[in-house]
């Protein structure tokens, strides 16, 4: 949509940032509300070994682990769910998750802006690489602030 129509591309953004952090906000209640139900779901779907590695990173990272999910190829409805089964506070939720998401979307929204059809069939092949790059720097420069 941002490409066909590049003058609406960061409304586009915008609006999709919005709903994807709602959706957020449903995953939250999800795990904060009804986890028990939803649970033997992510055993069928095979998203249970997930949904451990982001209950550990909770443990570990909190906030961080929602901005890095937002922005990155990791599944971010996972972590939605996680946030609120560990009871994640919900304004350093959402604030993450706004941050994350509008990350990936106001980037893909400028890039569709700047380069166009030329760079479309780019972005959409290096888009993960680009997201795990990003995670990767994230990691670093959290390493680097911790010592």
């Amino acid at each position: 949509m941002a490409l066909a129509r590049r003058k609406s591309a960061w409304w586009f953004a915008m609006v999709t940032t919005v709903m994807s952090v709602l959706g957020g906000l449903f995953g939250y209640a999800i795990g904060a509300f009804a986890f028990d139900a939803v649970e033997p779901l992510l055993h069928q779907w095979g998203y249970w070994g997930q949904y451990e590695m982001a209950r550990d990173w909770f443990a570990r990272w909190g906030l961080w682990v929602v901005f890095i999910a937002g922005f990155s190829p990791i599944p971010y409805k996972i972590f939605t769910i996680s946030a609120g089964v560990a009871a994640m506070p919900l304004l350093p939720f959402l604030l993450a998750s706004a941050l994350g998401r509008g990350a990936r979307f106001f980037m893909v929204a400028g890039v569709m802006v700047l380069g166009g059809e030329k760079v479309e069939h780019i972005l959409q092949k290096y888009i993960d690489r680009v997201g795990w790059l990003t995670v990767g720097l994230a990691v670093i420069v959290y390493l680097a602030l911790s010592y």
